[in-house]
């Protein structure tokens, strides 16, 4: 790395020293507690000024994956780790497949507990994993970089352009090397940390939650939820057991009886059993209303 390059890194909003933890090293716990739990609160307050800028990622997305398009995140170190953190919740949550919506990060799988020196300056790597899945043009790529500059992450983006898919870079310094040729460019300014340059701290913070919102949102407007009930969760274990039955007597007022019931005779399937109940159908004609109506419990209700 040249000296310029060194220099151009310690500019960033990231890498700054905060003047107020000069004496970090001698603050109490109490005081410790405090400011990061002040420095915390302001994470939500930056995310909040790019909310139009997230709507319309999300728009893009959703429209890409109604089509048979992929969410794919990318990234390296905690944005990595958070990418495929968010990535592997929404198999048991929306009951997506591990090819719809994925996540790679520098170095692989092993650098998910341990990191790989050098995975991150790898340019040729990003090409070559989103090479490797046979990158479409109805897909979508979120390059997750805190400092804006990960080589790993500006080649998977740049190949991701030349493929014709969608876009997006979520980083936490304005104007960064990433955001300047990306359709959908999410800038969180969540300032110096608390830590100077530990990047898991607030940047890593801001990633979760604008994560969270693209996978969930994306998620809704798929029809995965029926009001704010997870009704397409995979059932894997008898703490989901219950939560299906739960939802579903939530859904429907039936009793827990009721609702266990309908769930055994629904394949485990939450949204057919629902439909079992309200409709007072068999599973067979639930689950063809579900079809006709794109698997959306609201929409199955009133089909005709």
């Amino acid at each position: 790395m040249s000296s310029m390059e060194d220099t151009s890194l310690g500019l960033l909003r990231t890498e700054q020293v905060d003047s107020k933890f000069q004496h970090l090293d001698e603050m109490t716990v109490a005081e410790l507690l405090r400011a990061m739990n002040e420095g915390d609160a302001d994470v939500p307050k930056a995310i909040a000024l790019v909310l139009p800028e997230i709507e319309s990622a999300i728009e893009s997305i959703v429209k890409r994956m109604m089509h048979g398009g992929r969410l794919i995140y990318v990234g390296a170190g905690t944005s990595g780790r958070l990418g495929v953190l968010d990535a592997a919740e929404c198999g048991p949550t929306f009951s997506v497949s591990d090819d719809q919506i994925l996540a790679f990060i520098a170095g692989g799988d092993g650098a998910l507990k341990h990191a790989v020196e050098g995975a991150e300056d790898d340019f040729l790597a990003g090409e070559s994993d989103l090479h490797s899945i046979n990158l479409q043009p109805q897909d979508t790529v979120v390059g997750i970089a805190a400092s804006g500059r990960t080589p790993y992450v500006r080649g998977a983006l740049a190949f991701a352009r030349k493929v014709g898919a969608l876009t997006i870079a979520l980083t936490s310094n304005p104007n960064s090397e990433i955001s300047k040729d990306v359709d959908h460019p999410l800038e969180i300014d969540s300032g110096p940390e608390l830590l100077a340059g530990s990047t898991r701290l607030k940047s890593g913070t801001a990633q979760k939650l604008v994560l969270n919102m693209i996978s969930t949102i994306t998620m809704v407007r798929l029809g995965k939820t029926f009001g704010n009930l997870m009704v397409d969760l995979q059932i894997t274990n008898e703490k989901l057991r219950d939560r299906a039955v739960r939802i579903i007597m939530a859904a429907t007022g039936a009793t827990h009886e009721g609702a266990s019931l309908a769930l055994e005779e629904s394949g485990n399937e939450v949204k057919v059993a629902i439909l079992m109940i309200l409709l007072t159908v068999d599973a067979a004609t639930a689950r063809g209303r579900l079809q006709g109506a794109s698997n959306r419990v609201q929409a199955a209700l009133t089909l005709r």
